[in-house]
C-alpha cells in the first residue's frame, strides 16, 4: 500500500481535504489501518511520517502550515473528539470537532491576521491551549499551555483558536523582547482585536504584570487605547450631528474644590461624557471596585449639581457607536425640562 490508496473501510468524501492528509493512530484504525501497519509506512523512504505521537501525516515532503495546526489540535484533543470531523449534513459543510483544546499564542494571533507575529511555518512551536488536569506533554511543534478555565473558542479558517487577549497573554509569557511585546499589544488595539482592559485582565491573571518590560508595554497599551477610544468619541460627535462640547475639560466651583475631568461637556444643557478606559495596573479586584468608586461618586456629585453624566465605555463606542449618540442626544434634549445646573467653572485639562 502506498499513501494514495484509498482507505478502508470508512469512505474518505466526508473528510476535508487536510484530514485527508492528516490522521491519528485513533482514526487510521478506524479505516482498518493498525498501528504497526501505519508505523511500517512511516519507515525511512517510505510514504508517511508520524508527525507527533499519534498523529501521521500522509505524505513524504514537509508539513504545510495548515498541516501543523491541525497535527497539533489532533494530539492536544481529548480522544473522543480528537480532530474527528463531525458527519455533516447534506448541505451543511465539514467542520473539524476538537473537544478541549484551541491554538493560543503566536500562531493564534498571525491566525487573526496580526502583521508583527511571525509566518506560520517559521515557528518552531505550536502553542495549544488545553485544561489543566490534561496529560500531556509539549512535544515536536506542539508547544501545551494549560489553564483552570478553557475560554470558549473563535473559529478562525476552521479552526478552534483562543480569543485575541488569552492569545496575547500566552504569546507574551513567552517573550523577553520589550519592543516585541509592545508592537503585539499596540496592534492589538490599533487594529480593533480587542480593548486594553480585556488584555491588561489577561496578563494580570497570566502573573505577568510583575515584569518590567511589561508593564512598560502596558502603559503604552492604555495611552493607546485611550487615544483611540477619544478619537471615535470624536468621530461619533461628528457622525451623528451633534453639537460640539467643549472638549477634555477640568470642572471647579467658583472658588471651591476640583470638580473632575471630563472629556466632553456641553455647558449650555450641563450634559458631560466620561469615558472609563480604567485598567487596574494590579487587576485586584479591591483596587477596581475602589476606581469605580471614585467614578460613581464624582458622578452623583455633579449630578447633584444638576449636571448629567453619560459614561461610555471604548467598546461601547465601537460596537454601538449609534446607540451612544442617541444616549447623549436624549440627555441634550431633556436638558430644557430639569432644574438649571449650578455654575461652575471650566478649565483646560
Amino acid at each position: 500500500m502506498n499513501h494514495n490508496t484509498p482507505l478502508s473501510p470508512r469512505p474518505l468524501h466526508h473528510l476535508s481535504e487536510v484530514h485527508r492528509r492528516v490522521m491519528t493512530a485513533a482514526q487510521l484504525r478506524s479505516h482498518g489501518i493498525a498501528t504497526a501497519e501505519a508505523n511500517e509506512q512511516c519507515r525511512a523512504g517510505g510514504p508517511w511520517q508520524q508527525i507527533l505521537p499519534g498523529v501521521f501525516l500522509l505524505h513524504p515532503g514537509p508539513p504545510t502550515s495548515e498541516e501543523r495546526l491541525h497535527a497539533v489540535l489532533m494530539y492536544a484533543a481529548r480522544e473522543r473528539g480528537a480532530g474527528v470531523p463531525a458527519q455533516p449534513g447534506a448541505e451543511e459543510p465539514h467542520r473539524p470537532a476538537y473537544a478541549e483544546a484551541m491554538i493560543t499564542g503566536l500562531a493564534a494571533l498571525t491566525l487573526y491576521g496580526f502583521a508583527s507575529t511571525p509566518p506560520l511555518l517559521s515557528l518552531d512551536r505550536i502553542d495549544v491551549l488545553v485544561p489543566r488536569l490534561r496529560r500531556l506533554r509539549a512535544t515536536g511543534c506542539a508547544r501545551i499551555v494549560r489553564t483552570a478555565g478553557l475560554p470558549a473558542p473563535r473559529q478562525v479558517n476552521g479552526l478552534p483558536v483562543a480569543p485575541v487577549p488569552r492569545a496575547l497573554a500566552d504569546a507574551v509569557a513567552g517573550l523577553t523582547d520589550a519592543g516585541a511585546v509592545r508592537r503585539l499589544l499596540t496592534e492589538a488595539v490599533r487594529a480593533g482585536h480587542c480593548e486594553p482592559a480585556a488584555v491588561v485582565k489577561e496578563l494580570n491573571q497570566a502573573k505577568l504584570l510583575s515584569r518590567p518590560h511589561v508593564v512598560d508595554a502596558v502603559d503604552s497599551l492604555l495611552a493607546e487605547g485611550r487615544a483611540i477610544a477619544e478619537n471615535r468619541l470624536y468621530r461619533m460627535v461628528a457622525e451623528y450631528g451633534l453639537p460640539d462640547p467643549v472638549w477634555n475639560v477640568d470642572l471647579r466651583l467658583p472658588g471651591g474644590p476640583h470638580l473632575g475631568g471630563l472629556d466632553a461637556y456641553w455647558p449650555e444643557q450641563a450634559v458631560a461624557v466620561e469615558l472609563d478606559t480604567r485598567a487596574p495596573m494590579q487587576g485586584d479586584r479591591q483596587d477596581d471596585d475602589a476606581l469605580w468608586s471614585e467614578y460613581a461618586r464624582k458622578r452623583e456629585h455633579l449630578e447633584r449639581l444638576g449636571i448629567t453624566v453619560v459614561h461610555v465605555t471604548p467598546r461601547k463606542l465601537r460596537d454601538a457607536t449609534e446607540q451612544q449618540a442617541a444616549v447623549i442626544r436624549t440627555a441634550l434634549m431633556a436638558a430644557g425640562d430639569r432644574e438649571p445646573a449650578a455654575y461652575v467653572v471650566m478649565l483646560p485639562r
